[in-house]
């Protein structure tokens, strides 16, 4: 069991004193956005003791979802019940907790419209989690998915100094709304992170190569995965070729650089034959038992990548 740490109140959702897993609680901040408090999930592990610090995994959903659908499909909240670490789902900003987005910079939606303070909301969040149960500061990792991998990208490079690793799943970091519209990008990240990057190559809706949607069309732009790669192996420092793998008869093909600045890496895993979905059993096991992709899991490869991972730097405040 977890116990509040020395704060006066938990914040609304999280009881009073022992806070026992498995178990997904909904806590609600102080913080507004068009006039709704902001939410998360927070999900318990079994058998946590009071001293015992953990690690803690943010993961952001994707547009027109929630952080409840995110645990459902990404299968985070099953995995960290076996290894031992909590999960903090962000809630975007909706409309009575649906049609959910975040202000990536370029995208999407009315929280983009409205310049929403998306990563100030998730710095609050992390902090606020992190002063009612014993996080492990120096392992805090957080990845998401399409509009929510966009998110993570912008919280990636803004607010470095809080991550020990990141993931970005059929995401970009930059692009345009319209040709109207300036182009916009995450800015430089405060130092080497590792990081790791996966893409369908089927993906229509935010393509491999970048630029329009081919599924829903208009005017909206993205950049390409590959200008998303150079732009971490660039700001890492990450020197010479990638070494390379293919897994699962050649349809997941694994890019990696090891060697980059302060212990950092890049890693990218392109999916082919798939699209714009998460790359987990919720959509893999049902697969037939012939297809290379039953049963592939991104939650077990991400968790893989990030626990080899802690800060070496002082975790500050938001």
């Amino acid at each position: 069991m977890l116990a509040c740490q020395g704060v006066v109140g938990c914040s609304k959702g999280l009881p009073q004193g022992q806070i026992a897993g498995p178990k997904t609680y909904e806590v609600t901040l102080d913080i507004q956005a068009n006039g709704f408090n902001r939410t998360y999930q927070i999900h318990i592990p079994p058998g946590v003791h009071g001293g015992q610090r953990l690690p803690l995994v943010v993961v952001i959903h994707g547009a027109f979802d929630t952080g409840l659908g995110m645990e459902r499909f990404s299968g985070f909240s099953r995995l960290a019940d076996r290894e031992g670490f909590l999960v903090l789902y962000p809630d975007g900003m909706g409309l009575f907790g649906y049609l959910q987005h975040w202000n990536a910079g370029h995208c999407c939606g009315k929280a983009a419209k409205d310049r929403v303070d998306d990563v100030g909301f998730i710095a609050a969040a992390i902090e606020d989690a992190c002063l009612r149960l014993n996080v492990d500061k120096r392992r805090i990792y957080m990845l998401g998915f399409s509009n929510g991998g966009m998110m993570a990208y912008r919280f990636a490079s803004e607010r470095t100094d809080m991550l020990a690793a990141a993931a970005f799943l059929a995401a970009s970091i930059g692009g345009r709304a319209s040709e109207e519209e300036p182009e916009w990008r995450i800015p430089d990240p405060q130092r080497p992170l590792p990081v790791l990057i996966m893409h369908g190559m089927e993906d229509d809706d935010v393509p491999y190569h970048g630029g329009v949607s081919a599924r829903r069309g208009g005017e909206r732009s993205y950049w390409s995965v590959p200008d998303c790669v150079d732009f971490w192996v660039r700001h890492n420092g990450c020197q010479g070729d990638p070494r390379e793998d293919r897994l699962r008869e050649g349809r997941v093909i694994v890019k990696s650089w090891e060697e980059c600045g302060d212990g950092s890496a890049v890693s990218l895993w392109l999916i082919e034959r798939w699209a714009h979905d998460w790359p987990g059993s919720y959509f893999t096991e049902v697969l037939p038992q012939d297809d290379p992709l039953k049963d592939f899991d991104a939650a077990e490869i991400l968790w893989d990548f990030f626990k080899r991972y802690a800060a070496t730097h002082s975790p500050s405040e938001p």
